[in-house]
């Protein structure tokens, strides 16, 4: 499969989530896709899962999906067991698994040797881990995940092809920014506070 016809069908369901995209070539075919301030492009390698459980247990009432990569993943692999102990009914955890380090060099990562992502997903507790072997299960599993209450992790196995899509629009300083303040206005709550120095009062 290739990882931008799996976007583009994320994109046609994905509605008004909150979307966390790995560092790489995925957050800019997302944001190609589907431009919002919803999006929140992570830059550390292997923080995706954290931080989107993080927006998951924070904002509970909203959907929140997590783009993530092998590489990426591989790197913290301990945010497995943590996702599956909190367990938030609201995240939406979607593994493009290229079998490489996509962005420094296409080395082969440990999925290219054998290791399975889904199988240490349900190993570490999350009962709704799953392979999509096609698009058509593809498209069925995000359906499912997007219109459920109910913790979700998806991998799918995807060709190292790249499509050819604008830079991201923004640095990572200003993608926060416009993040919080997508979600305070849509949420209706308030992230950012600027207090007065004492000598205001």
């Amino acid at each position: 499969m290739k990882r931008f016809d799996c976007l583009k069908m994320v994109a046609a369901q994905v509605g008004d989530a909150l979307v966390v995209s790995s560092a790489g070539a995925t957050a800019l075919e997302w944001n190609a896709l589907r431009p919002s301030d919803g999006n929140f492009r992570v830059r550390t390698l292997g923080l995706c899962s954290s931080i989107a459980l993080g927006m998951a247990l924070g904002l509970p009432r909203r959907k929140v999906v997590a783009l993530d990569g092998d590489g990426s993943l591989l790197m913290n692999l301990c945010s497995l067991p943590t996702i599956a102990r909190m367990r938030p009914q609201n995240l939406v955890h979607i593994v493009f698994d290229n079998e490489v380090y996509e962005a420094s060099g296409s080395k082969k990562t440990a999925t290219g040797c054998g290791t399975d992502l889904v199988g240490i997903a349900a190993a570490a507790g999350i009962s709704n881990a799953r392979w999509a072997k096609s698009l058509g299960e593809f498209s069925q599993a995000v359906t499912e995940a997007l219109t459920g209450d109910a913790l979700f992790f998806i991998g799918a196995k995807v060709a190292t092809e790249r499509v050819e899509v604008p830079p991201y629009p923004v640095d990572e300083v200003e993608n926060k920014y416009r993040f919080i303040r997508y979600v305070e206005n849509t949420a209706k709550i308030e992230i950012l506070k600027t207090s007065l120095p004492a000598s205001y009062f």
